[in-house]
């Protein structure tokens, strides 16, 4: 297992992608889907793929998580990742983390990680983008931009996860900005000689349900890695179901998909999860398109059961879990 590296790291769980508020819980109904039928295949393009530097495996898929550490420290970041790793019996492919636009990659933390074998996948909320548009950050940028060139290893770059979220609209403006700020930021890091990134495009499962995410993508030359955030949360349906709109759009494009973040929440009873659990494996082999899956170990403080989503101490859930990540599939 890892060992600690000492180091001061802020990292605010606003910053997760879930993001969600303290709105009143509402009682949250029993589960009645269907989770024992087959899922159905959609997104099955056999490439080849452009996955930029992290390839995607040619067989099965990767497994990673975030898990939320019990202190907001470097320290607690490693225990936390080595925590769950002890517990799977197993090390993770990715370890995602989540940065603010100012919070640079290349920690020791960072530096460990990749040590033992791991890739980040890194989830940078970047800002305004018309301001990003108006060179307010460039600096910063071009700084981020060298910083993740000297990690020497290929990293998942997720700008601005969620994009599509309405509570961002104010910072996104439109699809149109965010594309151009995502190309403005590109071009950044290519005069800075970045050539160890994949870039990762990550709406929510929602914003192709609503059916506004489309309009937030740069184009299948701007991206790497195709991506979606999908929760059992408020609703519990079968993820085929929830993520079956994106699913039929990316099948359509020469990306694997990295699922960024999935998880189902505790309001749904230890056997309900365990079920959706194990349906989420059935369905991300069904979908060989699926190279990636991250799974969000967290319990974001303030949220209510529909908005928890951490496995470690349930029983039957996390017995799910621990039987996708031992499965061989998920170990190419």
């Amino acid at each position: 297992m890892r060992k600690a590296a000492a180091l001061v790291l802020v990292t605010t769980l606003t910053l997760a992608g879930c993001s969600f508020g303290k709105e009143k819980e509402k009682p949250a109904p029993k589960p009645s889907p269907n989770l024992t039928a087959p899922p159905p295949a959609v997104a099955i393009h056999s490439g080849p793929f452009k996955a930029g530097p992290f390839k995607a495996p040619k067989k099965g898929a990767y497994v990673g998580a975030w898990i939320k550490p019990d202190e907001l420290t470097h320290v607690g970041r490693l225990a936390a990742v080595q925590g769950l790793e002890s517990e799977l019996g197993r090390s993770l492919h990715i370890v995602n983390t989540y940065r603010r636009f100012e919070q640079m990659v290349g920690t020791p933390s960072d530096k460990e990680f990749l040590a033992q074998g791991a890739t980040l996948m890194v989830s940078w909320a970047t800002g305004d983008n018309r301001s990003i548009l108006d060179g307010e950050h460039d600096d910063l940028i071009r700084k981020q931009a060298r910083a993740i060139r000297k990690v020497h290893r290929p990293v998942l770059l997720r700008m601005r996860w969620e994009m599509d979220r309405p509570n961002l609209r104010a910072t996104m403006w439109s699809g149109a900005d965010y594309i151009a700020a995502w190309k403005y930021v590109r071009e950044i890091f290519r005069q800075e000689r970045v050539k160890n990134v994949s870039w990762v495009w990550c709406p929510t499962a929602e914003g192709f349900i609503r059916g506004d995410a489309p309009g937030f993508y740069p184009g299948d030359d701007q991206v790497d890695w195709t991506c979606v955030d999908v929760y059992a949360g408020e609703r519990f349906a079968p993820i085929a179901e929830l993520m079956g709109p994106f699913l039929q759009w990316a099948a359509q494009r020469p990306k694997p998909i990295v699922v960024g973040e999935f998880g189902v929440a505790k309001a749904w009873g230890s056997a309900g999860r365990a079920a959706w659990l194990r349906d989420a494996a059935r369905t991300f082999k069904a979908n060989p398109q699926i190279k990636a899956v991250v799974y969000f170990e967290s319990d974001p403080e303030g949220n209510g059961p529909t908005k928890q989503f951490q496995l470690t101490g349930d029983k039957p859930a996390f017995k799910a879990f621990h039987k996708l990540v031992r499965d061989p599939y998920f170990n190419p």
